[in-house]
């Protein structure tokens, strides 16, 4: 399994860090981990076959998370590179997700669904168990965050395993959840003292990983106070296993 940041920030325009958006290549195919604005135009930046990708992840309904989708589908439409593509495109999220495609296609995104290839939304609720591409099996948990929000845990057929929690606040039920997963993909909006609740601070982040035995943390949703900041280096103070601080266009080896 790899791993491709293509949004490492948030909802606050920066030079350096798109709004968030994670490629994921396992053995079963292609997957997209929310699908912000900028992910529309970062996917072909990266050089990346956004027109035969598999499947799309949506974490929850905040628009720095969800607001490429509608373009998305609308370029997928028209695109010259999808002319001849046959496959299904799957759409995975909480409850809700097929009422707010459907929102995005009656103000005007035209015809969403009307694609050369199956576009299938599938609902999922939390603490679901499902195959989300063949051999690539999932499983969700609800996050302190909104009230649809899930985080997102992936068995590839190797083994390999990674968590995704999106936007969360503080629950020890993520460390359990990611248990000696090799990557825990965790959003760490703040350095310290966190002005919103329903975010992460560094040291909560730190306590997660500490919790759950994971192989390797890749911090990512990421504000600018975190500019000029040696995020390792401060992550190290607190826990001893490898942190990585995401950054968009970083590739890794999720196994690795």
């Amino acid at each position: 399994m790899r791993l491709t940041v293509l949004g490492s920030g948030t909802s606050v325009p920066h030079p350096r860090r798109s709004a968030s958006a994670h490629w994921v290549e396992a053995a079963a195919g292609t997957l997209l981990l929310d699908c912000s604005g900028p992910a529309v135009h970062r996917m072909a930046e990266e050089g990346l076959d956004w027109a035969d990708l598999d499947a799309v992840w949506v974490s929850h309904f905040h628009l720095d998370h969800v607001g490429g989708l509608a373009p998305f589908l609308f370029g997928t439409k028209y695109a010259p590179q999808t002319a001849g593509r046959r496959k299904p495109l799957f759409i995975y999220g909480p409850r809700g997700t097929k009422r707010l495609l459907q929102v995005f296609d009656e103000a005007g995104a035209y015809r969403l669904f009307e694609q050369p290839f199956p576009v299938e939304v599938r609902e999922v609720a939390p603490r679901s168990e499902f195959e989300l591409l063949p051999g690539l099996n999932a499983s969700t948990l609800s996050t302190p965050h909104t009230s649809e929000s899930l985080a997102l845990r992936l068995e590839d057929r190797d083994g390999t395993s990674l968590v995704y929690t999106s936007d969360t606040g503080f629950t020890e039920a993520l460390a359990g959840f990611a248990r000696a997963v090799d990557l825990f993909l965790l959003e760490c909006s703040f350095f310290r003292e966190k002005p919103y609740k329903l975010h992460l601070e560094l040291s909560e982040a730190m306590r997660l990983a500490q919790m759950s035995g994971a192989r390797r943390v890749l911090l990512s949703h990421l504000y600018p106070e975190w500019d000029g900041v040696d995020l390792a280096a401060e992550a190290k103070r607190l826990w001893d296993g490898e942190t990585l601080e995401a950054r968009d266009g970083l590739r890794l080896e999720v196994g690795g």
